[in-house]
């Protein structure tokens, strides 16, 4: 039988492009109390300096440190090793954690490794998504951006944006400024913060999962962030071809009455199979018509969605369905047609549901190839 925590661990994805700086920001997080008893895997041992930390001992791939951290590297791929870590937890070889952080390669696109983590169905009921942080290089963010759609890809999934090197650059210099707004726009919901701000990286870095440890309840409002979205400004090339982001939406759908459980997860069902390849991130709490005193509680990535909970009751007096889409080349309008199908409201050019249902790639506009 295997031996679940109490509370899944939370786990925090680092990612950032080559040379952003998230080595060094791991190498700082390593030395700070709070981050006690958290197991970090990496690539190599040799890409996070842990020469400042006494090594206690050496085995099988992991690094045990003075202050109960843990390092590991990624043998065979990632899954295996985090069902490693949870044997090892199982069996009392290594003391509980509160924390585990991946930092992917500076080439990574991250959507993979949070599938990892969504989408085992024994892993997740250890390991839950805490958040994605996602360094910024401020000196060569914006030539980064132009030149590697990955780039592009670790800003959009993120739930916290670091930007790296900031003391370089002249903060008031429009150069700086259009950097951040076009982080905006790929990613509204993502709040930006300095590596050198040491308060805000201890506060806010962590923890930006749904669940507040702090009051052990859901903080939906602070997980969704819906007014982030839909007031940002585009900047003067967000619509340039040549650019890796002109590909990336994000947007919210929004619905004030209780929703037909099935007419959901038809949506959901129609939602992944035709357009799950372009979604890159999907959040949302939704009122069900079948229970709407317990929200449902949805998250996904691409095709792959972690398992639906419902909670307990509403976190406050918002009661609308919100969902906050973030994809590449992921097609809005059809996304909210098809949302207006089986919610019932009535739109410009709305599909018929039952068409929908019975065939859905006869639809205009709907195809695979769109």
């Amino acid at each position: 039988m295997i031996s679940v925590p109490q509370e899944p661990i939370p786990v925090s994805v680092l990612t950032g492009f080559l040379g952003s700086g998230k080595t060094t920001l791991l190498n700082r997080l390593l030395k700070e109390p709070q981050f006690a008893n958290t197991a970090v895997i990496v690539n190599e041992f040799g890409d996070v300096g842990i020469d400042h930390l006494l090594v206690e001992q050496s085995s099988d791939g992991v690094i045990e440190l003075s202050d109960g951290c843990l390092c590991c590297t990624i043998r065979g791929d990632l899954v295996d090793t985090l069902a490693d870590l949870m044997d090892r937890l199982q069996t009392g070889r290594i003391p509980a954690l509160s924390r585990v952080v991946i930092e992917t390669t500076g080439l990574a696109d991250p959507v993979p490794v949070l599938q990892s983590v969504m989408g085992h169905p024994v892993l997740a009921q250890v390991y839950r998504l805490d958040g994605v942080i996602t360094t910024v290089d401020a000196v060569n963010g914006s030539s980064t951006l132009d030149a590697h759609e990955e780039s592009v890809r670790q800003v959009a999934v993120a739930d916290r944006i670091v930007l790296t090197k900031a003391d370089l650059v002249d903060r008031d210099s429009k150069s700086f400024a259009l950097l951040t707004a076009r982080l905006i726009r790929i990613n509204p919901g993502a709040p930006q913060m300095s590596v050198g701000d040491v308060e805000t990286i201890r506060k806010e870095l962590f923890n930006c999962g749904l669940y507040d440890p702090k009051t052990k309840s859901a903080d939906v409002a602070r997980w969704l962030r819906v007014g982030a979205y839909g007031h940002h400004q585009h900047d003067a090339h967000a619509h340039d071809v040549n650019r890796h982001d002109s590909r990336i939406r994000a947007f919210t759908l929004c619905h004030d009455r209780p929703i037909d459980r099935q007419a959901f997860e038809s949506f959901i069902d129609l939602l992944r199979c035709v357009q799950g390849s372009r979604l890159l991130r999907m959040k949302a709490i939704v009122n069900l018509s079948d229970d709407p005193g317990r929200p449902l509680v949805l998250h996904g990535v691409q095709d792959m969605f972690h398992p639906p909970a419902r909670l307990a009751g509403w976190p406050d007096a918002d009661r609308r369905t919100r969902m906050v889409l973030i994809g590449s080349d992921l097609d809005e309008s059809y996304v909210r047609r098809l949302f207006d199908a089986f919610t019932g409201r009535p739109s410009i050019d709305t599909p018929d549901r039952e068409a929908l249902e019975n065939n859905p790639l006869s639809i205009p506009g709907i195809g695979p190839n769109r």
